[in-house]
């Protein structure tokens, strides 16, 4: 047991080195250049930021500038906000699809009917118990 383990051991560091010689010939072959320097990086950034194209602090890939401009004013977009409220247009906060919310299809029973209905079917025992899933048949 201990031969199979310390021929494991052997197999392992042997792969490790031959692993990284190779990685380290593959860079020397590919024309890998030196690492810049602080003072290299330092100017980089300088030049980045005078040209506006520094990315913000936490975001990916820089963001393509917007030129556009809005063609309303505040008060304008303002106005039309309120008139859409008053009729009813305003889509409901937060992430739902207006168009989810809109199939939703209106009960045809009253309440009374609905409780009448389960009232009928415990008393004749097809109610699911809690938690089971489907009712009995």
């Amino acid at each position: 047991m201990k031969m199979k383990t310390a021929l494991s051991l052997l197999a392992a560091a042997v792969a490790a080195v031959l692993s990284n010689a190779a990685f380290a010939a593959d860079e020397a072959a590919s024309g890998a250049s030196a690492p810049k320097t602080r003072a290299e990086r330092k100017a980089e950034t300088q030049k980045a930021r005078k040209e506006g194209t520094l990315t913000p602090a936490g975001e990916g890939t820089p963001a393509a500038k917007d030129d556009t401009k809005s063609t309303k004013t505040r008060m304008e977009r303002k106005a039309e906000t309120q008139k859409a409220r008053k009729e009813g247009g305003l889509a409901p906060a937060g992430e739902t699809a207006p168009e989810a919310a809109a199939s939703t299809p209106k009960s045809t029973k009253t309440r009374a009917e609905r409780k009448a209905e389960t009232k009928k079917a415990r008393e004749e025992g097809k109610l699911a118990p809690a938690g089971e899933g489907t009712p009995k048949q």
